[in-house]
């Protein structure tokens, strides 16, 4: 069952959340060629914590997992959709990078993610960065009361393939609050009309994960050796994200400045 958050608890979520987006629109212009994934990662840090925040990620278990997560930050790379562990790689021109953080603010987490082109974007892969990101907002303006999970899932998966690429359906977005991961699971297809009923109170983190790949086996992934996730064709991916609070005004997006 979803932890339904009062009004002060999603105004301090809100206050996080614009931290967190802070931080990510410092680490989107400091993402270029010649930089390491590392140095991303440890600017991440210490942007956390002169935030008065603290990371999310660094050594968080998540089920399931063989080893907790040894870094502040996501950083996945071209074919890898998420969980991608920084290192010393150094950024190149043509390099799609995911950076998906997440940070513990006055007891409550936040999460989000954004994708950036390394260098100048060819087309098709600005297409797959736009439909990403529109296909986060279509879902989004799904999360009201009385909407279902079905019709945040239908949104996203429709759009996205409406325009040629796939869902990396194994993949989800998840409930987020007091826990970094919490029910309900925020699938990124589904039925409109579908799925567990959105109250006021939810806080979900949304987050569509795109293969550029237009057929079904597209939107499967395997386990790479650092723990991350790529897909299983090779495809490139994007992933855009925001933690979302359903609202009687309406959806509420808290991670953003």
């Amino acid at each position: 069952m979803a932890i339904l958050k009062s009004e002060a608890d999603i105004e301090l979520m809100a206050e996080g959340g614009r931290i967190l987006a802070r931080i990510l629109e410092i680490l989107k212009k400091e993402a270029r060629a010649g930089v390491t994934t590392n140095h991303l990662d440890e600017l991440s840090l210490r942007l956390i914590k002169e935030s008065g925040a603290e990371p999310a990620f660094l050594n968080y278990r998540a089920q399931g997992a063989s080893r907790p997560y040894p870094k502040t930050l996501c950083a996945s790379l071209n074919e890898v959709v998420v969980h991608g562990v920084p290192s010393e790689r150094v950024l190149q021109d043509g390099d799609l990078l995911k950076i998906d953080l997440g940070l513990v603010y006055q007891g409550f987490y936040l999460d989000s993610a954004r994708t950036v082109f390394i260098g100048a974007a060819p087309k098709e892969i600005k297409k797959l960065i736009s439909v990403t990101e529109e296909a986060l907002m279509l879902g989004i303006k799904n999360a009201r009361i009385g909407k279902t999970l079905g019709d945040i899932g239908a949104a996203i998966s429709s759009f996205v393939v409406k325009n040629g690429f796939s869902v990396v359906s194994s993949l989800t977005g998840h409930g987020i609050g007091r826990r970094l991961h919490e029910d309900p699971t925020v699938l990124n297809f589904g039925r409109s009309g579908e799925g567990e009923e959105l109250k006021e109170g939810m806080a979900l983190a949304i987050e569509p994960m795109v293969s550029a790949g237009a057929d079904k086996k597209s939107g499967a992934v395997r386990e790479v050796s650092d723990g991350g996730f790529a897909t299983q064709d090779g495809s490139l991916s994007a992933h855009f994200e925001h933690t979302v609070a359903v609202t009687r005004r309406g959806p509420r997006v808290l991670t953003q400045i």
